[in-house]
Protein backbone atom coordinates (compact mmCIF):
# COMPACT_ATOMS: atom_id res chain seq x y z
CA UNK A 1 0.00 0.00 0.00
CA UNK A 2 3.29 2.15 0.75
CA UNK A 3 3.90 2.34 -3.27
CA UNK A 4 0.23 4.04 -3.83
CA UNK A 5 1.39 6.74 -1.78
CA UNK A 6 3.98 7.64 -3.84
CA UNK A 7 2.21 8.29 -6.60
CA UNK A 8 2.90 12.39 -7.28
CA UNK A 9 -0.14 14.23 -7.60
CA UNK A 10 0.74 15.33 -10.68
CA UNK A 11 -0.91 11.95 -11.93
CA UNK A 12 -3.75 12.05 -10.23
CA UNK A 13 -5.39 15.86 -11.51
CA UNK A 14 -5.81 16.66 -15.52
CA UNK A 15 -3.23 18.37 -17.19
CA UNK A 16 -3.77 20.78 -19.19
CA UNK A 17 -4.49 18.46 -22.99
CA UNK A 18 -6.62 16.45 -20.52
CA UNK A 19 -8.79 19.77 -19.71
CA UNK A 20 -9.43 20.97 -23.38
CA UNK A 21 -10.39 17.27 -24.56
CA UNK A 22 -12.83 17.36 -21.54
CA UNK A 23 -14.13 20.62 -22.24
CA UNK A 24 -14.63 19.82 -26.22
CA UNK A 25 -16.55 16.54 -25.36
CA UNK A 26 -18.63 18.63 -22.85
CA UNK A 27 -19.31 20.96 -26.01
CA UNK A 28 -20.39 17.80 -28.39
CA UNK A 29 -22.88 16.52 -25.59
CA UNK A 30 -24.72 19.30 -24.48
CA UNK A 31 -24.01 21.92 -27.77
CA UNK A 32 -23.02 25.62 -27.55
CA UNK A 33 -26.66 26.95 -26.13
CA UNK A 34 -27.34 24.50 -23.64
CA UNK A 35 -23.79 25.86 -21.94
CA UNK A 36 -24.76 28.84 -20.36
CA UNK A 37 -27.85 27.37 -18.95
CA UNK A 38 -25.70 24.19 -17.40
CA UNK A 39 -23.56 26.59 -15.89
CA UNK A 40 -25.86 29.53 -14.79
CA UNK A 41 -27.67 25.66 -12.98
CA UNK A 42 -24.08 24.80 -11.89
CA UNK A 43 -23.64 28.20 -10.08
CA UNK A 44 -27.19 28.69 -8.30
CA UNK A 45 -26.41 24.77 -6.51
CA UNK A 46 -23.03 26.16 -5.47
CA UNK A 47 -24.86 29.22 -3.92
CA UNK A 48 -26.95 27.28 -2.44
CA UNK A 49 -24.82 24.74 -0.59
CA UNK A 50 -22.75 27.55 1.01
CA UNK A 51 -25.86 29.43 2.05
CA UNK A 52 -26.91 25.74 3.40
CA UNK A 53 -23.72 25.31 5.34
CA UNK A 54 -23.32 28.82 6.07
CA UNK A 55 -27.05 28.46 7.89
CA UNK A 56 -25.32 25.09 9.70
CA UNK A 57 -22.70 26.70 10.99
CA UNK A 58 -24.77 29.65 12.51
CA UNK A 59 -27.16 27.50 14.37
CA UNK A 60 -23.99 25.18 16.03
CA UNK A 61 -22.71 28.16 17.06
CA UNK A 62 -25.76 29.83 19.04
CA UNK A 63 -25.95 25.95 20.06
CA UNK A 64 -22.49 26.46 21.51
CA UNK A 65 -23.30 29.44 22.74
CA UNK A 66 -26.42 28.59 24.57
CA UNK A 67 -24.78 25.59 25.83
CA UNK A 68 -22.01 27.63 27.55
CA UNK A 69 -24.66 30.15 28.68
CA UNK A 70 -26.75 27.33 30.75
CA UNK A 71 -23.35 25.71 31.83
CA UNK A 72 -22.52 28.85 33.65
CA UNK A 73 -26.00 28.97 35.42
CA UNK A 74 -25.40 25.19 36.97
CA UNK A 75 -22.75 26.55 39.07
CA UNK A 76 -22.85 27.73 42.76
CA UNK A 77 -22.22 31.32 43.33
CA UNK A 78 -19.06 30.41 45.31
CA UNK A 79 -17.76 29.06 42.18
Amino acid sequence: MGHIMSIPFLFVFPGGWELVVIVLVILLLFGAKRLPELARGLGKGIREFKGAVKDVEDELDDAAKSVGDTSDLDKPDGE
